[in-house]
């Protein structure tokens, strides 16, 4: 029976391998292991479905009876049972909307545990000479970010702890970034972060919203400004963070502010004095 099974197995690892499948989730069951079983079901069939602990997939927690979802996965058999199943690596909400209630959802949570409270935000320092600064290394936001603070304060200095922006693990991603910036920045080797990325959809910005990255920022001991995509996009980073910009551009307008500003007031006292030097 072993090796019958065995056998099935491998024929199924190698033939079909692995794959997308579209669904909605049912007999949902989350272990004490971390480890998490649900079927995938549409009108005609179904399949059991396993996520393991140690596999990082975003919207994990998302995961429900009668969320419709696309899961990729590698379809092998249980040769416990003799049932084959999908071990999922991969998942995507079907629709915004899913998205939207999710957001909804861990903002209300979040706010009621006081992580938005304007209470707790701190100043930004008005001078800082080094700033961390989570983002990709070769987005355009931090060719803005570097751009902006070139042109009004070249004496900052800037130190980048590359991280995803995006996709799968991003989130966790950028929290460890923070985390690293953290350890780099005691002893008043830094004065601040930003978490910054450019432009994109609701879903390019998802893991902005993950309540993962959003506790990395609350409990950061260095201020934190966020600066995720335009104007009008808002984030759950943004609400628990000490500032928000609207551009990366805008957030290295921010931070050098304080010296364009004193700078600008040494001109005007300069012009004055000599004014009145020529007055006398």
């Amino acid at each position: 029976m072993g090796e019958l099974t065995g056998r099935i197995r491998g024929m199924l690892e190698q033939q079909i391998g692995r794959v997308w499948v579209a669904g909605e989730v049912s007999n949902f069951r989350a272990q004490g292991s971390g480890h998490i079983y649900f079927t995938l079901k549409d009108a005609y069939a179904q399949i059991p479905c396993v996520l393991f602990r140690t596999e990082p997939v975003s919207h994990r927690e998302l995961i429900a009876d009668g969320q419709k979802l696309v899961a990729q996965g590698d379809v092998t058999v249980y040769e416990a049972r003799g049932q084959y199943q999908l071990v999922v690596c991969a998942v995507e909400l079907q629709g915004v909307g899913a998205l939207q209630v999710a957001f909804e959802k861990l903002k209300q949570k979040l706010a009621a545990e006081g992580l938005f409270a304007p209470d707790r935000k701190r100043p930004l320092p008005k001078f800082p000479e080094r700033i961390g600064v989570a983002t990709s290394p070769t987005g355009a936001a931090i060719r803005d970010v570097v751009h902006v603070v070139r042109r009004r304060n070249p004496s900052l200095e800037i130190v980048l702890a590359p991280c995803r922006v995006q996709g799968d693990g991003a989130a966790r991603d950028i929290a460890s970034a923070i985390h690293l910036l953290n350890e780099f920045g005691k002893n008043g080797r830094l004065h601040l972060i930003l978490v910054t990325r450019g432009g994109g959809s609701f879903e390019d910005l998802w893991a902005f919203n993950e309540e993962t990255l959003a506790r990395a920022i609350f409990e950061s001991a260095l201020p934190v400004i966020s600066a995720v995509g335009h104007e009008i996009d808002f984030t759950i980073a943004d609400f628990v963070a000490d500032a928000r910009a609207a551009t990366p551009s805008a957030a290295a307008e921010i931070i050098t502010e304080g010296f364009v500003s004193s700078c600008r007031f040494l001109s005007q006292c300069g012009q004055r004095m000599r004014q009145l030097f020529r007055q006398q």
